[in-house]
C-alpha cells in the first residue's frame, strides 16, 4: 500500500484538475448520492480531494470523509464551510469506527486501485448498520473503448496502482460473491467507464 500512497501524495495538487473532464458525469454521481444519504450518517472511504463529501454534505446528517493520503486530506480540508463534513487519514482495513456505526458507507473509484478489495469490504460490512447502504461507483477498466486503454497504459506507466481489471459484470459480480446484494447499479459514461452500484448486506 506504501507504493500506492506515495502515487496520491504526489498527485494530490493536481488531482481536482484531472477530474474537471469528467464533470458532467460526477454531476450525474451527486444526483444519485444525493438521495442515498439524505438524513443520513456517512462514512466515506478513499474521500481524495474530498469532491464528493463536499458536494452531498448539505443532504446528509453527517459525513465523516476519510483516505490514506495524508497530502489528500490536507487538499480535502481546504475552503470546508460544512459543520457537518469532517476529514481525517485512515486505513480503511483497519477503520476506528465501532460495529454498525453508519446509515451509508461510500467507496468510490477506489476498490480497483487496493490489494485485496475483499478485506475493505469486510471492514465496511463491520461499520455499515445492518439496514444499511454501501456505494461503490468503481472504474471498470476491462470495459474500456481504445482511447481508454491508450490512457490506462500512461497512467500504469506513472504509477497508478490498478489491482483489479473488471468488466462492469464482473464488479458487479464480486460485489455479490463478497456478501452483498445489489440493489441498483448503471454505468456513468467517464473517461473510464464507471460502474455505479448501491448495495445491502447480504442475508445469510
Amino acid at each position: 500500500m506504501r507504493n500506492s500512497q506515495n502515487f496520491w501524495d504526489k498527485n494530490a495538487g493536481r488531482y481536482d484538475r484531472f477530474m474537471r473532464k469528467d464533470a458532467a458525469a460526477y454531476e450525474r454521481l451527486y444526483e444519485l448520492l444525493r438521495p442515498v444519504v439524505q438524513h443520513k450518517t456517512v462514512l466515506e472511504l478513499a474521500t481524495g480531494t474530498g469532491l464528493i463529501a463536499k458536494n452531498i454534505v448539505r443532504s446528509a446528517d453527517h459525513i465523516e470523509a476519510t483516505d490514506a493520503s495524508q497530502e489528500m486530506i490536507e487538499q480535502a480540508k481546504q475552503g470546508v464551510k460544512s459543520t457537518k463534513l469532517y476529514f481525517s487519514v485512515q486505513d480503511m482495513f483497519h477503520l476506528p469506527y465501532a460495529d454498525e456505526s453508519f446509515d451509508v458507507v461510500i467507496v468510490a473509484n477506489a476498490l480497483h486501485i487496493v490489494p485485496e478489495p475483499e478485506r475493505a469490504l469486510s471492514e465496511i460490512r463491520r461499520v455499515l448498520k445492518d439496514d444499511g447502504m454501501l456505494v461503490a461507483p468503481t472504474f471498470t477498466h476491462a470495459d474500456n473503448a481504445f482511447f481508454g486503454k491508450v490512457k490506462a497504459f500512461f497512467m500504469k506507466l506513472a504509477g497508478f496502482p490498478l489491482h483489479s481489471k473488471w468488466t462492469s459484470a464482473d464488479y458487479l459480480s464480486f460485489l455479490r460473491e463478497n456478501g452483498w446484494t445489489v440493489r441498483k447499479s448503471t454505468v456513468l459514461k467517464t473517461s473510464f467507464p464507471l460502474t455505479y452500484a448501491e448495495c445491502v448486506k447480504s442475508e445469510g
